[in-house]
Parts: C-alpha cells; structure tokens; sequence
C-alpha cells in the first residue's frame, strides 16, 4: 500500500466500502453488514479514544505558544473575526438556499411519531456548560467544549506565571506529541475504517429512507458545496491571493478523512500538518489556530445544517418564519458554534437553534435517521474552513511560505508523522 498515496488509499477505501454495503444491502449478507458495522465502529472509537489529551494538551500549548509568536495578539484577532465572518457568510447562504428550494414544503412524515431528544441545547445550557463542574467529568464524558476551556485558562495561567510554568507546559507539550504520534497510526487505517464507515452507511440508509427527505438532504449537500467550492475559493482568490484550486489539492488528504470520519477533532493532526507541510502557514500561528478552529469553526455544522434544518422542521410542523427570525438563526450560527466541539454530529447545535425560535424539538427526531449521512459532507466543510482561515490570516501577515504553498504536495506517508509541526521552543530568559 505504501505504493499508494494516501489520498488514493482512502479513495481505493472509499470505493471498496460502497461496493461492500451494495453487496450486503441487495444480497442482505448479514454478516458483511455486521463487519462493516463494527470495522467503521472501532476505527472511530479509536479517534473518539484520543479526544480528551489531545484537544485539551493542543489547546492549551496553542494558547501558551502565542507568547513566542509576533503579533500574537493581532493574529488572534484576526483569526476569530475571519471565524465569525466565514460563520456569517455561510448561514446567509444557506438561509437562501432554504427560501429557494423549501427542504420541508409538502412533505409528509408522522410528527407524532417524532420524540425530542433527552438532552437539548439551550442558551442557558451552553453558557452554564462552559464551566466544568468537575474537571475530571469533563474528561470522562468527553465533554470537548469544557476541556477546551481548561485549556484556555491553564493555558493563559502559564503565561501569566512564566519560567516557573515551563515544567508543565513541557510535560504538555510531550504529551501532545506522544498523543499525536499514537492518533497518526490511528490516521493510517483511515482506508479500513473509510470501507467500514462508508460500507455501513450504503447497507443501512437505503432510498427509502432518503425519500421523505431527499430535498433536504440535497440541500445540505448543495449548501455544503456552495460554501466549499464558491465562498472559499472566492475568499482565498480575492483576499488571500492564492490559488484555490492548489489550496484543494494541497488540502484533500484532510477533507478526505473529515468526509469518512466525520470528526474535525479526530482530523486534526492531519490538518495541522497539511495547513503548515502544504499550505506553508507559519508552524508558531497554526500550532494555535488550527486547534481553536477544529473545536470552534464549524461551517457545515453550525452554519449551512441548522439553518436548513430549522426551515425545514418550521414547514414540516407549520411554523412560518420572519424577517426576525431569520436573523436569529445567523445569530446563533455565528456565536453558537463552539457547542459543537468537533465531535460527530451536530445535534447540539440544532437543539440550541430549535430552542432559540421556539420551534418544536421533536424535529430532531425526524432528522436523526440520515444524520451520519448529512455529518460527512457538514465534517469536511468545516475541516476545509479550519484550513482556509489560517491560510487567509497567514498571507495577510507575511506568515505564509508560497514556496511551500505552490509546490508539488508532499506525500503524507508513515515517515514524515515525526515531523508534525511544532510551536518554536519559548526562548530562554
């Protein structure tokens, strides 16, 4: 295999996962359901595995390495207004799409038969939650928003103390590595778990299901594909400069495996090696801003899903919508996305908007059926913007090697894992 690229192996992956749940959908092989099931299962449990230390060792050195970056408070800034920017741009396009195609006009499902979730999003739910109230359950319930907040503060602690923090953030720092080096290995059996992944999707979720819900789905598609391949190339061309079309193929080895795993968390050593080995931003400002973008920047879901979805749950249950509350929900996409956290599915992010509008939370229920569907093509939106903002950020800054970005891509092989990008070393007082 070693012959193969990596992007070909997933796709080679990717190809041999639909062929498989065909086989096991038309023929009901069982067996080869129940394979793909487990395969695709195990290879995200083994992602899902790395989540506490990594998001919460990356968070905390991104935050402690801003002191060795120039500029850091301004690169900061920078990054978060691109954030909420981008967040704006991809709801107003989807709240558009939504009034052109109205994903839930004449669609009949039994509404009585849909239950809400047992836990919902709600303002004061996402404000309260922030906080852990212990720090060891925010790490064995993998609660991702709140480690990123222990992160955060530990993280602006060490910079407050100083040479005495050096210690702690050392033993971070080795951690991270040793984390990231485990999660690559995990990387490399991307292809298995892509034909898992994939190949359970095609035995389970047939026409049938899609049926009712075809336009909506088509539109998070389209929604999804008008942010990824109009309002990103148009960013990158008309304010960062560059290439687009480079920007993809230097990108796609991540895209790819967001698409298949459906976890922006779980991609993140990929992105921060494609964001600084292919893209060429600075190793010092992506070691801080690709972390903060795959746990906060969440364009496909936060952004193009929960407007769809709460059009579509509006018409289904007859909830007509205004000017007012149009606003609300590019509100809330644009300052909510944090609750999403970068771990599989959005459901959070929906319940806070559904609860925001007052609209019925027993929608959920009628979109849970076809939700891994929807994740892949929402994971690898927001994996693409996690990318395209420190891209953006570092061209405007000075911060981007365009020798590095318009080369040939390098190939992502086992060897080259030892060289995930690193922050520079704090200097010595």
């Amino acid at each position: 295999m070693k012959r193969f690229s990596f992007s070909l192996q997933l796709l080679l992956g990717l190809v041999a996962g639909v062929a498989l749940g065909f086989v096991a959908r038309i023929w009901d092989v069982a067996w080869l359901a129940e394979t793909l099931t487990q395969v695709g299962a195990i290879f995200v449990q083994l992602l899902k595995l790395a989540v506490p230390p990594l998001v919460f060792t990356a968070v905390l050195v991104s935050v402690a390495n801003l002191r060795n970056v120039s500029g850091a408070a301004r690169l900061a800034s920078k990054t978060l207004l691109w954030f909420l920017l981008t967040a704006l741009v991809s709801v107003a396009f989807a709240i558009g799409l939504g009034l052109v195609i109205n994903p839930g006009q004449g669609v009949t499902l039994d509404t009585g038969a849909a239950k809400a979730p047992e836990s919902s999003g709600s303002w004061l739910d996402f404000v309260t939650g922030v906080v852990p109230t212990n720090v060891v359950t925010a790490f064995t319930e993998v609660n991702v928003l709140q480690i990123v907040f222990l992160g955060v503060v530990l993280g602006a602690a060490a910079l407050a103390v100083g040479e005495k923090a050096e210690p702690f953030l050392n033993l971070n720092r080795s951690v991270l590595e040793l984390v990231q080096k485990a999660l690559w290995w995990v990387i490399r059996l991307a292809p298995l778990g892509t034909a898992g992944l994939i190949g359970k999707a095609v035995s389970t979720y047939g026409w049938d299901l899609l049926a009712p819900l075809a336009t909506f789905s088509v539109g998070v598609y389209a929604g999804c594909f008008i942010v990824l391949l109009a309002v990103y190339p148009t960013l990158l061309a008309v304010w960062g400069k560059v290439n687009p079309i480079q920007f993809f193929r230097n990108a796609w080895p991540a895209i790819e495996l967001a698409f298949v795993s459906r976890s922006s968390v779980g991609t993140l050593p990929l992105t921060q090696r494609v964001t600084v080995e292919r893209n060429g931003v600075d190793a010092g400002y992506a070691s801080f801003a690709v972390p903060f973008g795959a746990t906060t920047k969440m364009d496909g879901c936060a952004s193009v899903y929960p407007a769809l979805a709460a059009i579509f749950v509006a018409q289904v249950f007859g909830v007509p919508l205004g000017v007012g509350d149009y606003l609300l929900i590019a509100f809330v996409s644009v300052v909510g996305s944090a609750a999403t956290a970068g771990l599989t599915g959005a459901i959070v992010m929906l319940t806070l908007t559904l609860s925001t509008l007052g609209l019925p939370l027993e929608g959920v229920g009628l979109l849970l059926a076809i939700d891994p569907i929807l994740d892949m093509i929402r994971t690898a939106t927001n994996v693409t913007g996690q990318m395209v903002v420190p891209v953006l950020v570092a061209r405007s800054e000075g911060r981007l090697d365009e020798a590095v970005f318009n080369a040939s891509p390098q190939p992502l092989d086992s060897a080259a894992a030892g060289r995930a990008p690193r922050a520079p070393e704090p200097a010595t007082a």
